[in-house]
């Protein structure tokens, strides 16, 4: 199907159908996508990776290491292949680095460049990714070698970076970050002993997965992580990626709320540092069956089907809130159909996200009529009562979007302003809604 995404700033109407039936193909999982392609940029030789996811952010990535030097080839079947530049081979590049919206590729790559020496890059972003805080990232960076720069005493982009002969650290992470312990990865297979991530719980895991698939001395213990360097020799990786659980999410959420609905997610990523809202949904009373499991590329996968299910209120924090940071604004929807009052806390890291996901989501699911209270930390949802049409706002950001999407196609039905915001990591959303029986029109 031609994917029509709604043009910038556009509004979708989404109604509510009488019944939810399909099976569909979630794209490419965004962590994976963005890993496949910085990874290999950094090995040496070629490596040929299928099932990329196709959003903005990810093309971001691609385009950020096209001026660094690595080239792509696509293919004919959709796959990619990246010719990597080896561990220290990347160019210099002749412009700034236009990360657009994407953290993962902004921090990302400030490890990848903090270790190729003599070399300066400047970063930057949209508006919404300016407002994300990079020191948490650049200071270790620093206590490496690198001399990393920017807005606000290095906190705010656009960035500047110059690469240098790194040495390793140990560095204890004040909140789980699998964006900064990634960075820091990345720059200790570059540098000299060993790095060592300690986080307050366990992220989740791509990074370290690939690297050691690619021949890094990779290290886990609970929640630490190490890598010897510097690795000269990291091998490609070709694999398929499967596709993205926290796209996934949305389907598993709706099928559940809509009271008539069976829906089927064919080769779905379900790694567990990934998977708390599938805990968290089957605590809930939520029937969700995992078939065919097996393993792609080092990654569980398997195929989730999904129904109709009462759901109960739970209360989610701690340990779990690392497993399902992204999925909160759509957990809260499914917290709009539980019966009682469901409680979610520990998860300020959401104030700093594309949107502050905690008063985004409360002052949208309020719109809808759902009895919401924001918390210093989280969000509390008394859940049960219906839903009303009603204009809500994305605010520029893709997991909002398709979350207001979610209440409106179990609810009552909404108007979605902004609703190309979630082009940046489902461009298809929109189309694949329809297919499963909603009515969406552009507006």
């Amino acid at each position: 199907m031609t994917t029509r995404a709604p043009a910038p700033g556009r509004a979708v109407r989404v109604g509510r159908p009488a019944a939810l039936h399909g099976t569909l193909a979630v794209p490419g999982d965004k962590s994976l996508s963005h890993r496949a392609l910085l990874f290999n940029a950094l090995a040496s030789g070629e490596a040929r990776v299928t099932g990329l996811g196709l959003g903005e952010d990810v093309r971001s990535t691609r385009r950020c290491l096209e001026a660094l030097g690595v080239a792509f080839l696509d293919e004919p079947d959709g796959s990619v292949v990246v010719r990597g530049r080896g561990a220290s081979g990347l160019d210099e590049p002749e412009g700034v680095l236009d990360c657009g919206n994407s953290g993962t590729t902004m921090r990302l790559l400030l490890g990848i460049l903090a270790g190729q020496e003599g070399r300066f890059a400047v970063l930057d972003g949209d508006a919404s990714l300016r407002r994300r805080p990079m020191a948490r990232v650049l200071e270790p960076l620093g206590q490496m070698g690198a001399l990393g720069l920017g807005r606000q005493g290095g906190t705010l982009a656009p960035l500047a970076i110059r690469g240098a002969r790194l040495r390793a650290i140990e560095h204890r992470s004040p909140v789980a970050s699998a964006q900064l312990k990634s960075a820091l990865l990345l720059a200790g297979v570059q540098a000299e002993g060993v790095t060592t991530v300690i986080e307050p719980s366990r992220s989740r895991d791509h990074t370290e997965r690939m690297l050691a698939a690619m021949g890094a001395a990779i290290q886990i213990d609970g929640a630490a992580v190490a890598v010897r360097g510097p690795v000269s020799d990291l091998r490609p990786l070709s694999f398929h990626v499967p596709g993205d659980f926290s796209s996934a999410a949305f389907w598993l959420v709706l099928a559940c709320c809509h009271p008539q609905s069976r829906v089927t997610l064919r080769g779905v990523g379900v790694n567990p540092t990934r998977t708390g809202l599938l805990d968290v949904l089957r605590e809930m009373g939520a029937r969700i069956a995992l078939e065919h499991e097996r393993l792609e590329g080092g990654e569980p996968v398997a195929d989730l089907v999904v129904e109709s299910s009462p759901l109960r209120a739970v209360s989610v924090g701690g340990a779990i809130i690392p497993r399902l940071i992204d999925e909160i604004p759509v957990l809260a929807v499914a917290a709009a159909f539980a019966a009682g009052e469901t409680r979610i806390r520990d998860a300020e890291e959401l104030r700093i996200k594309e949107s502050d996901r905690l008063a985004t989501t409360a002052r949208e699911l309020a719109r809808l009529g759902v009895d919401v209270t924001e918390e210093r930390d989280g969000l509390t949802i008394r859940g049960g009562r219906p839903l009303h049409c009603a204009a809500v706002e994305s605010h520029g950001d893709h997991r909002l979007a398709m979350a207001a999407a979610v209440a409106a196609a179990a609810g009552a039905g909404a108007t979605i302003e902004g609703a190309s915001a979630a082009s940046v990591s489902y461009p298809s959303f929109w189309d694949d809604l329809r297919e499963l029986g909603a009515e969406v029109v552009l507006e």
